[in-house]
């Protein structure tokens, strides 16, 4: 077994209906499929995903307040008056910015910027910063993916006879501002067609108007904002960034090549993604660890020199956010383990300390989220003050947002939504607000709650994908928030082979095969799965499909992202060269608390018998079969029947001692997910073969021609040559012969002296219980070391009772 990491939402979709699409659109079932769970049902609205193009996108006039807000740059423009540019420092905030500052220049406006340092001033409109804003001249500002909530800075900036043009695109308060305009989709009162722009969006939406033209010009700074804010990449959105992603490709902009080439970017491969993980982080380091100003300088300048050295200066900061995140993602994990060790995992984790930069404690937030699954709060705290700020992230099911209002008399300020968050609060509130997050988790979220959820397109088949089907999803494209790249579910596939990849052999690989198609599956940081996966398994894999190219060749794979295989399993390794070594090295990779058992005699165990996993096989036929090593037990065995039980990967060493311990071995390890043999090629002693009355005969013969013979190691060695037989079996054979009084035997010092008798009485060999035992040995040594691996499979299935089906490795 290999139970899946992850919950599968598998999204509900009529087959009927996506196959009707597929004709009238003409495109394969499974994209019909992908393009119905977006809630496509036509060919209109197929083209449309698509195929639309820029001419396609609203009439920014669409937008309530714009025709106000045009006449009022337009006016400051025609006049001269001072223009201020308001911004934010995150991406979406830098690129709204450069893209206003670009507009400003093309219409010839007198204006400057300003945004607001993240650890000095906080987010939003500062009254400091508009008295700055008086002091320089400034008529007008306009803001950008800001001001939404200002309104007492823009009621102070109405006192001092500044004109205020908010641009936004976050959530209205209740009470507006009493701005000179607001152009924000999500105003109550504004009918525009598409809800999700960025900040940058509407700011683009306003250049379009202003120009009178569509500014494709401005579109690449326009995707940055949108793929780093995460809007839903649907709609414009969509029409914007792929675009853009052609735009880049040759990019008239300094400092977008330059970032694209200190990110070591494939122009000719540029996605959505690239923007996400190499741009966005970079333009965001700015203004988490110094001044986005930075970030705006390299988007504004046309000079390839400073583009270069901003460039080269966000890498750093980048790499130094990493370094601190590192950092402090320790001591929260450190701070967690605290706590887990009084306990257990809290239902809300909050982790607080002096020193955590504000900047970056929302990465670390999602960093804690994703190994432990809770909703968290991560906060820094200004030991002057005791003011901590902080962020939140938050998982399906839990809406911090709602937990927080009930929490509100904790906080200074706190603001979000379902699943990200901010909030200040003082540190004595801290141990407050933990148990009352906690308590709202125990009556909000069940056990289910806390296994992540994985979001499904389609289930299909192997000969659903091939290379031109898969093609035909990549018209999907750009990928991002509210158009995930697809994932597929394939269900009882077979896997043919296996490999790890990469140094250390971190990356698995797998070939599947299901009736006569196969598909390569590659899982990044999973090599350790290897160990856990048998050729011939049945396997459920959940991933995402794509082509890979090399040398020319194109060949369909699956990255794989989680897995589910719903029976036992058996890894064959009889025959290793130390099998011990083997046993105890393959237990060390795989050992998880509680969770691998190597069984192994007590003579086995040695110097390993204090290693957490070595279980010893019973001294008594009559007792238990197995306990941990390394612990001594009283009567009670109700805690060792629990760790057996929660065993999944069970290491046996050596055969057991007989088929009663080996039923016991499966009672005792019934929750057992995969048996692991280790036999070495042969045992102590060498290999039994089945007993042979004639081979037994000769040897007779010629034990009665010596008469007498003292039976040490030069003999047993040299007679067991001779006779053909491993010096264990020749051993076996003068016990049978002293049982059946065929020798006699004469012990001193540890020396035996064997004797024949001379007038042996007639007796059967069949009389000896020693030849019994030895025939028994034989047969209980044969069916472990000659079965093939699906027989000796299929035999120890049955000591589990398990259902038919089982794979082997």
């Amino acid at each position: 077994m290999l139970q899946p990491r992850t919950r599968w939402i598998c999204a509900e979709s009529s087959d009927t209906v996506a196959q009707q699409l597929a004709e009238q659109a003409n495109i394969s079932p499974l994209l019909a499929k992908m393009l119905v769970v977006r809630g496509i049902r036509d060919k209109d609205q197929v083209h449309r995903f698509l195929y639309a193009d820029t001419n396609e996108l609203h009439d920014p006039y669409l937008l309530a307040g714009m025709e106000s807000a045009v006449a009022r740059i337009q006016t400051a423009i025609a006049e001269q008056e001072h223009i201020r540019i308001y911004g934010d420092y995150d991406a979406d905030g830098v690129s709204s910015t450069s893209l206003m500052i670009h507009l400003m220049r093309m219409l010839g406006a007198k204006f400057d910027y300003y945004i607001p340092h993240r650890s000095k001033e906080g987010y939003g409109l500062n009254n400091a910063a508009i008295d700055d804003a008086k002091s320089c001249g400034t008529n007008l500002i306009i803001t950008v993916d800001t001001g939404i909530s200002a309104v007492e800075q823009i009621a102070y900036a109405r006192e001092l006879g500044i004109d205020v043009v908010v641009t936004d695109h976050h959530e209205p308060p209740e009470h507006l501002p009493e701005a000179y305009v607001i152009v924000n989709p999500k105003l109550s009162y504004c009918t525009y067609p598409f809800k999700g722009l960025a900040g940058v969006g509407v700011a683009f939406k306003l250049a379009h108007a202003l120009l009178g033209r569509l500014p494709e010009e401005l579109l690449e700074l326009a995707a940055i904002g949108t793929v780093a804010d995460l809007m839903p990449l649907v709609d414009e959105n969509r029409i914007i960034v792929r675009a853009a992603l052609e735009h880049m490709k040759q990019s008239r902009y300094a400092g977008i090549r330059a970032l694209l080439e200190i990110g070591n970017v494939n122009l000719s491969e540029l996605t959505s993604t690239h923007i996400a993980f190499s741009m966005a982080p970079r333009i965001n380091a700015s203004g988490r660890l110094d001044h986005a100003n930075i970030a705006v300088e390299l988007l504004t300048t046309n000079d390839a020199a400073t583009a270069r050295t901003c460039a080269e200066e966000l890498d750093r900061l980048n790499r130094e956010r990493q370094k601190i995140v590192e950092t402090i993602v320790k001591e929260a994990e450190a701070q967690l383990q605290a706590k887990i060790e009084q306990q257990g995992v809290p239902d809300v984790i909050v982790l607080a300390a002096e020193g955590w930069n504000v900047g970056v404690i929302g990465i670390v937030a999602s960093k804690i989220l994703e190994r432990y699954y809770r909703p968290t709060f991560v906060l820094g705290i200004d030991a002057e003050t005791g003011k901590c700020k902080g962020s939140a992230r938050s998982i399906a099911g839990f809406d911090l947002y709602e937990a927080m209002t009930e929490c509100s008399d904790l906080f200074e300020h706190f603001g979000g939504h379902q699943a990200a968050a901010g909030m200040t609060l003082h540190r004595d509130q801290l141990l407050q607000l933990e148990a009352q997050l906690n308590e709202i988790a125990q009556r909000t979220l069940t056990a289910e709650h806390y296994v992540p959820r994985i979001e499904v397109d389609a289930e299909c088949s192997m000969s659903e994908v091939p290379l031109d089907v898969i093609e035909q999803l990549g018209r999907l494209a750009p990928f991002g928030m509210g158009n995930p790249s697809p994932r597929i579910v394939i269900r009882g596939a077979i896997v043919q082979d296996k490999r790890t990849m990469g140094k250390d052999g971190q990356h698995l690989k797998l070939m599947l095969a299901q009736d006569r198609a196969t598909l390569d599956a590659v899982a990044f940081q999973r090599g350790a799965w290897s160990e856990r996966i048998a050729l011939s398994s049945v396997v459920d894999v959940l991933g995402e499909l794509s082509i890979n190219e090399w040398n020319g060749n194109r060949k369909a794979q699956l990255m794989l992202q989680d897995m589910h295989i719903a029976h036992q399993q058996l890894f064959d390794l009889r025959g290793a060269q130390d099998a011990l070594k083997t046993a105890v090295e393959q237990a060390r990779r795989m050992a998880e608390p509680n969770r691998c058992a190597l069984l192994m005699t007590r003579e086995q165990a040695g110097v390993f018998a204090a290693e957490p996993f070595v279980w010893l096989y019973s001294d008594e036929i009559t007792g238990p079969v197995a306990r941990p090593a390394q612990r001594v037990w009283d009567a009670d065995d109700s805690l060792e029947e629990q760790l057996s039980a929660a065993v999944t990967d069970l290491i046996i060493c050596g055969i057991p001692p007989s088929l009663d311990e080996a039923k016991r071995i499966a009672q005792q390890f019934s929750q057992t997910e995969r048996v692991h043999v280790t036999l070495p090629r042969q045992p102590e002693g060498g290999r039994l073969l089945e007993p042979n009355r004639d081979r037994i005969k000769a040897i007779f013969g010629e034990l009665r021609r010596l008469q007498e013979w003292k039976s040490d190691a030069t003999f047993i060695q040299s007679m067991s040559s001779r006779c053909r037989m491993s010096p264990r079996e020749f051993l076996l054979l003068l016990d049978v012969f002293e049982e059946l009084q065929f020798v006699t035997c004469t012990r001193s010092h540890n020396e035996k002296t064997y004797q024949m008798v001379l007038q042996p009485q007639k007796t059967s060999l069949d009389a000896s219980q020693r030849y019994q035992d030895w025939a028994m040995a034989y047969s209980w040594e044969h069916r472990w070391y000659d079965s093939s691996t699906e027989s000796l499979a299929t035999w120890l299935w049955s000591l589990w009772e398990a259902p038919a089906h089982r794979a082997t490795n």
